[in-house]
């Protein structure tokens, strides 16, 4: 074409739009941090790090410290009324041994009581959110935390099935309204800087209580001493009522922290 117009090409190399056009997306514009990847996947661990060790300083360990007995105690009581509910329905079999054959419960009535309880955790989500934005968060706790003492305390002496499965569902509602008002309450008192942190790590200490549980639950059930399990239990929800209320903060209506204050 060039030499029936009798002109000269132009120097280069002559290329189709579409390559062209594919060149420019792939190309790299100036200035671009190529290694911003590999930073960012060598100091996430050590931000994580930081941000444990964080938990533990001067302005933060006693919340840290009552947070994590707050989320122990509250999985060792719920996982521990769970397990009890079984075992109170065949602890009569093991050691009411004046009691006739024919009043001892049965496997259906096993199945029923554990059915019936596991309904405890409707009420206990739906008055855990009434209260939490009524009375506060500390407030709703302690206030759970009575309730489940009241209703765990004529467990100490042998009842009759249908007021033991009574007495077993409100101390289940009562412990699920903990669990949910300490997984609120938690993020939200530790600034934005540690939140996740501090809430997963709680998280994972609270997995503690869900393991020493069967120690009191069943076994001291099972092994006939009702009344040494229920003692422990009590002993617990006072223990975590104390922690909440030397929470320092409530976090009800309160403006939520970025940073935290080195000074406090």
């Amino acid at each position: 074409m060039a030499s029936i117009n009798n002109t000269q090409l132009p120097s280069g190399i002559l290329v189709s739009d579409q390559i062209s056009e594919l060149d420019e997306e792939l190309t790299t514009p100036e200035g671009t941090a190529l290694l911003s990847t590999i930073k960012n996947k060598n100091t996430s661990p050590k931000r994580g790090i930081f941000s444990f060790f964080t938990l533990l300083s001067s302005s933060l360990i006693k919340t840290t410290l009552l947070l994590w007995v707050v989320y122990l105690t509250n999985s060792f009581l719920y996982y521990g009324v769970v397990l009890m509910t079984s075992e109170f329905s065949s602890w009569q079999s093991k050691c009411g041994a004046l009691v006739l054959h024919t009043n001892q419960p049965t496997d259906s009535s096993l199945y029923r009581n554990v059915f019936i309880t596991s309904f405890a955790e409707l009420p206990g989500l739906i008055s855990s959110a009434i209260l939490v934005d009524k009375v506060g968060r500390k407030i709703s706790m302690v206030l759970m935390y009575s309730f489940g003492f009241i209703f765990l305390l004529p467990l100490m002496f042998h009842q009759n099935e249908l007021l033991t499965t009574s007495l077993l569902f409100g101390a289940r509602m009562c412990f699920i309204g903990n669990f949910k008002l300490a997984g609120i309450y938690c993020p939200e008192i530790y600034p934005t800087s540690v939140r996740t942190t501090g809430a997963g790590v709680a998280a994972a200490v609270g997995k503690i209580g869900g393991m020493i549980c069967p120690l009191v639950a069943v076994e001291l059930v099972s092994g006939c001493h009702r009344m040494a399990a229920i003692a422990s239990f009590e002993v617990v929800i006072v223990l975590s009522a104390i922690c909440v209320l030397l929470f320092k903060v409530e976090t009800k209506g309160r403006e939520l922290h970025d940073t935290v204050d080195v000074h406090n």
